[in-house]
């Protein structure tokens, strides 16, 4: 008798210190086999205390891209019930492409995605809401209207308020070189777009521009080209700070002081980075691009709930001057 209490009370000792585990609630995966089970979901089954999210990463090459990982995951760690786990797609679109159906395979509950381009990350995502998985499409676009919600900021603002900005700086006119994100992205069309919308009715010419990729070491390379072949160079326009900055740097580096004398402007505005740049007087204006990460989680969080969510969540920006930037930039809403 003494015996079998003795072993009854081993086995319950177990399973108490097999229900007490810790789960982690975020996690960089660059590869895996099943998700941790976050319940049955069947009927008479309890109701699900615990969920797994998906992030697809395009890349992690640029800083704003680790500092949209880095929002989602300080505003999950607010929630326990949470894991998230992370992929970097390495700026490859079929590596994306196949994140997202490993997702899907190992049954998620939700799926996060910031896409390298809009056409090849279409299907993918259509894939996943056929499967009964909710998808928030966060920064860049997809075709079409195949998700559960879209946040990203308003590029066509955003771009209009830089151009509107370099007209004043140039009193309306002057060459400008114009250094363009991925130009298969969205983003880097309606930053386009909206920076001729702003500089309408100037004298302000674009004479030379070129696809870089959203990468400071290609902006400054291509920098070097514009330099070679334009005496004239007024301002630049670059669709990120890294950019921006990478044209100062081959400006500065050419050697014969034209750094001084052009106007760099940037998007994006991380404190570490193009505020930084503004305060430095190396840019003369960055304007906010919000990651949209701790809002990517909020919706997450209704969508999982159960509770209806927005189509689209535009958020607003800020534009950053050296007159402004110690008072934290001129708020500009959405809309």
């Amino acid at each position: 008798m003494k015996r079998v209490v003795a072993v009854t009370m081993v086995l319950a000792a177990l399973v108490s210190l097999l229900g007490c585990s810790p789960r982690a609630k975020t996690e960089d995966v660059a590869s895996g086999g099943p998700l941790p089970d976050t319940g049955t979901g069947e009927p008479g089954a309890s109701p699900k205390d615990s969920f797994t999210i998906g992030m697809s990463q395009c890349n992690l090459g640029e800083p704003w891209r680790v500092q949209m990982n880095e929002d989602i995951k300080r505003a999950a760690a607010e929630h326990p019930e949470l894991q998230v786990v992370f992929k970097d797609a390495q700026n490859k679109t079929e590596q994306q492409q196949a994140q997202v159906r490993e997702f899907i395979t190992q049954g998620v509950d939700l799926i996060i995605i910031s896409p390298k381009e809009a056409v090849p990350l279409t299907e993918p995502v259509a894939e996943a809401m056929k499967a009964g998985i909710p998808v928030i499409v966060l920064d860049r676009k997809i075709e079409g209207d195949n998700y559960t919600c879209f946040i990203g900021g308003d590029n066509v603002l955003i771009g209009r308020e830089a151009g509107k900005h370099l007209v004043k700086l140039l009193g309306g006119k002057g060459k400008v070189v114009e250094l363009k994100g991925l130009e298969t992205s969205t983003p880097a069309g309606e930053r386009h777009q909206g920076f001729m919308e702003g500089i309408k009715g100037s004298n302000i010419e674009i004479i030379f521009s070129a696809d870089c990729q959203w990468l400071e070491p290609i902006a400054q390379k291509e920098m070097n080209s514009a330099l070679s072949r334009c005496a004239q160079i007024d301002a630049v326009y670059g669709h990120n700070d890294p950019s921006a900055h990478g044209a100062y740097m081959a400006a500065k580096q050419e050697g014969k002081g034209r750094e001084k004398t052009i106007k760099f402007i940037g998007i994006d505005a991380l404190p570490h980075e193009g505020v930084k740049y503004v305060e430095e007087g190396i840019l003369s204006a960055t304007l906010e691009y919000p990651t949209g990460g701790k809002e990517a989680i909020e919706v997450a969080m209704k969508v999982l709930r159960g509770e209806t969510v927005p189509k689209t969540i535009t958020l607003g920006t800020r534009l950053f001057t050296p007159d402004n930037v110690a008072q934290g930039g001129l708020a500009i809403p959405a809309g």
